[in-house]
């Protein structure tokens, strides 16, 4: 992306006002609060059998009265055992989710993507990639205000069918180090297995490692390879639905080039975004 189109797509994010009727996350537009859910979650209680879907509104502005926030999501406990694959209940959550990190500058535009509109988004981390410690000083605060959320996708993106349990057993203790050590968090238990291939011996040493989610997704943006903007929006329109685990990748750059008309497609479907720590307890 040229400096020039940068300043064009960041200063259209600022005319926008994404919270409100059908906004990302219920939140406003540059300068917001990160604190996009309107509260931190509610504890659980036996009665949460769902997430609940928030009203219409949030913070905005309308003929000079302040609209109500987004109600807090009342968090569920995280399912024991087998595969995630799609949120629970019948709200309007999307979590969207973005792995790898090959291309540092993928990573960077997408969490300026983040910083400015306030989306919630899971990163599902390959330390092997120096984008994660360059882009460090713009992800931290993110991190740590749990806007951003970090995942283990293993170190170096083995198909881990294809090599032994000690292989296994290291290529996510050493992603579970890194994590700690360079953002002081525990990914822990949300585990990507590369290429979503896993059986049960590999579940069984992630389980033992304190990994028991298997994540995978319902739907794709298709971008682990490059492939057109316009098909990474086509592939959007299929995958944004209501309590969906969607999947993109922080490799190629023209996923970088769609980004208003992700955000555009969020806010028209009214859906909300949601990291997974928004939606479970554990």
């Amino acid at each position: 992306m040229s400096e020039l189109n940068r300043r064009r797509f960041l200063g259209a994010l600022s005319a926008t006002v994404l919270g409100g009727i059908g906004g990302i996350g219920g939140i406003g537009g540059m300068g917001a609060p990160r604190d996009v859910l309107g509260g931190p979650p509610q504890p659980p209680t036996a009665a949460a059998a769902a997430v609940t879907s928030p009203p219409a509104g949030g913070g905005e502005v309308v003929a000079g009265a302040k609209l109500p926030p987004p109600a807090p999501i009342v968090r569920v406990a995280l399912p024991g055992g087998g595969v995630l694959s799609k949120l629970p209940g019948n709200g309007n959550l999307l979590a969207l989710t973005v792995d790898d990190g090959v291309n540092t500058d993928v990573v960077r535009l997408y969490t300026e993507f983040a910083k400015e509109t306030g989306v919630r988004l899971t990163y599902f981390v390959n330390g092997i990639y120096r984008s994660w410690t360059d882009n460090l000083a713009l992800l931290r605060p993110l991190v740590e205000c749990g806007q951003i959320q970090l995942g283990n996708h293993t170190w170096s993106h083995p198909n881990l069918t294809t090599v032994p349990a000690s292989r296994v057993a290291h290529e996510i203790a050493r992603n579970d180090e890194f994590l700690k050590n360079t953002f002081g968090v525990d990914a822990r238990p949300y585990f990507r297995p590369p290429y979503g291939k896993h059986n049960s011996a590999v579940d069984a040493v992630a389980a033992g490692l304190g990994y028991t989610a298997t994540t995978l997704w319902s739907g794709s943006l298709s971008d682990s390879t490059v492939i057109t903007e316009d098909y990474i929006v086509q592939m959007a329109q299929r995958a944004f639905t209501p309590q969906a685990i969607v999947i993109g990748h922080l490799n190629h750059p023209p996923v970088t080039h769609v980004y208003g008309q992700l955000r555009d497609l969020i806010r028209a479907r009214n859906l909300r975004t949601v990291t997974f720590d928004d939606v479970f307890f554990h």
